[in-house]
């Protein structure tokens, strides 16, 4: 498996990482695009209440985001992570997460209108 670059694409989506990690397949870009983008928008709207298992499921944003590309959103869901894992305050986290995701979403529903 290829590694992140040593300076990600400061983009919401660095595109050539998504590249390297679908191996160039355009129809593998667009289907974990339009599945991490649902995946993204349903686990923030969930992790807006800190739920229980909600450390669980910052750590499985996060690992989802770094595997496309994402990384503002794996950056912001690795601070909530360990913001509820530390048990401090959790609203700045999640609102800094909450925007990554929609500047993330805005980025593939335009990368997927294109295709």
């Amino acid at each position: 498996m290829p590694s992140p670059p040593l300076v990600p694409d400061d983009a919401p989506i660095d595109l050539e990482h998504l590249r390297r990690m679908t191996m160039g397949d355009a129809e593998v870009e667009r289907e974990v695009l339009a599945m991490f983008a649902a995946q993204a928008s349903e686990l923030a709207e969930r992790l807006a209440t800190v739920p229980a298992d909600g450390e669980r499921l910052a750590h499985t944003l996060k690992g989802s985001a770094r595997a496309i590309g994402a990384f503002r959103v794996a950056d912001a869901a690795a601070d909530l992570e360990l913001a509820i894992r530390s048990e401090w305050a959790t609203a700045e986290p999640i609102r800094v997460l909450r925007g990554a995701v929609a500047e993330a979403r805005g980025v593939i529903d335009g990368l997927l209108k294109r295709s």
